[in-house]
């Protein structure tokens, strides 16, 4: 049999059925690759041996006598460190069969230059020199290196569209409110998501379907459930592409992302120059955050020395909470978000989705602050600080290779509650591309 470490979950669901892998075997494997490869790029906070092996023990009993607990059955992942082992995720993930192997390392939220310089920094599996984003950085880390099928991340502003794009693989941040956030540490409780990052759409699709759903635990989760979609329906797509998305970026970016419409064009119509409504998403954004932010943490209980906490690439302002001079911007963004987001929802009401780099450059290089890296390509129009604002979900997909022959990506953004179309719409274009299939040097 050939290595299971880059399968994708349906392709490692049937060697399991057909008997010719046992889930205590890839348990196993995946634990030996955590423990030996994940230091390499920070990925991973604690291996849990003991009661890893015992879930894929009960995994290949089931089998044997006739019970599957359904596409995740006997698939081993981790999760963000930020998510407790008893939070809802993962009661949910286990029942529907998959095997939590480690809690995965995060950035540094008291860093406010995230990937700094120093031995616990992540590092991209594409370059060890290169950041592997935050931060969700050991969820993405550990999917682009083989060590685990898919993980789970989270996201406030960029914490699993930085990893994704920087690890070249594929992450999902949901609707907000699709899954439920009880027992992951809130950082801002009115923009937190939890979504998976993985191989490809499909099994992303499949990880939201186990997860999603109303919790009395949690009163903002959504009682709508999801269903994955088991293959792309055929139908002509309308895409639209935001005014000066694509500029400001590096000359590779922009090139990939050109390719990825031509591609995309086969399903798709696009409708160019749409323009984003005009309020400042941004800056709304960047109050909310950090004003809930300041008031997550005086209830946060004390971490171990050492341990790691989040970080938010897309809004620094997070990472500078304090306590005082907060009310005026947080009431004022409050005032205006309603508003806000029904003009998002109108923009995105004309279109199927809207398409854009899913960032500028590719990794910095661990030590360096993004405007420090890359001040010559900034970036265009973007769709992420409004879409996290007003909830909104979005696919992140590995789209080609830029500069040193890091990964580039494409972030595909839709109306609340659109996964099924995002996922739809990311397996067609994997199904026409292998970027999702490419393997980092000497993996």
């Amino acid at each position: 049999m050939s290595d299971p470490a880059f399968l994708t979950v349906p392709e490692l669901g049937r060697l399991l059925r057909l008997r010719r892998l046992s889930c205590v075997d890839l348990t196993t494997a995946c634990l030996d690759r955590l423990e030996q490869i994940g230091p390499r790029y920070s990925a991973v906070a604690e291996l849990l041996w003991e009661s890893a092996l015992t879930e894929a023990r009960e995994r290949d009993v089931e089998l044997l006598r006739g019970k599957d607990r359904g596409p995740l059955h006997g698939i081993p992942y981790g999760v963000k460190r930020l998510v407790a082992t008893d939070a809802t995720v993962v009661s949910r993930l286990r029942r529907h069969g998959a095997v939590l192997c480690a809690t995965l390392a995060m950035a540094d939220l008291a860093d406010e230059r995230p990937g700094a310089d120093r031995a616990s920094a992540g590092r991209s599996p594409w370059d060890p020199s290169r950041w592997s984003g935050g931060s969700s950085s050991g969820s993405a880390a550990a999917v682009a290196a083989g060590l685990l099928p898919f993980t789970l991340g989270s996201e406030t502003w960029g914490s699993i569209q930085y990893p994704a794009a920087f690890c070249g693989v594929t992450g999902l941040r949901p609707t907000f409110g699709r899954v439920s956030r009880h027992g992951a540490r809130t950082l801002s409780r009115t923009m937190d998501k939890l979504g998976p990052l993985a191989q490809t759409a499909e099994d992303c699709g499949m990880v939201l379907a186990a997860t999603a759903g109303a919790d009395p635990n949690d009163p903002s989760a959504l009682s709508r459930r999801f269903q994955a979609p088991l293959a792309p329906t055929i139908r002509r797509y309308r895409l639209g592409i935001l005014r000066g998305t694509a500029d400001g970026t590096q000359p590779e970016v922009r090139q990939n992302f050109e390719a990825t419409l031509a591609v995309l064009a086969d399903v798709a119509d696009l409708v160019d120059d749409l323009v984003l409504p005009d309020y400042p998403y941004d800056a709304m954004a960047g109050a909310v955050l950090e004003a809930e932010l300041a008031d997550s943490r005086e209830s946060w209980s004390p971490l171990p020395a050492g341990a790691a906490t989040a970080a938010e690439p897309g809004a620094a302002l997070g990472a500078r909470a304090r306590r005082g001079g907060l009310a005026r911007d947080y009431l004022r963004a409050l005032r205006l978000r309603r508003p806000a987001a029904a003009a998002l929802d109108r923009l995105l009401a004309q279109v199927d989705a809207v398409l854009a780099p899913t960032l500028p450059t590719v990794a910095w290089p661990v030590g360096v602050p993004s405007h420090q890296a890359y001040p010559e390509y900034p970036g265009g129009t973007s769709i992420a600080g409004a879409a996290n604002l007003c909830g909104a979900p979005a696919l992140f997909l590995p789209n080609g290779f830029g500069e040193a022959g890091l990964p580039t990506s494409l972030q595909v953004t839709g109306r609340a509650r659109s996964e099924a179309t995002l996922l739809q719409l990311g397996m067609h274009f994997q199904a026409r591309t292998d970027f999702h299939r490419r393997r980092p040097p000497g993996l």
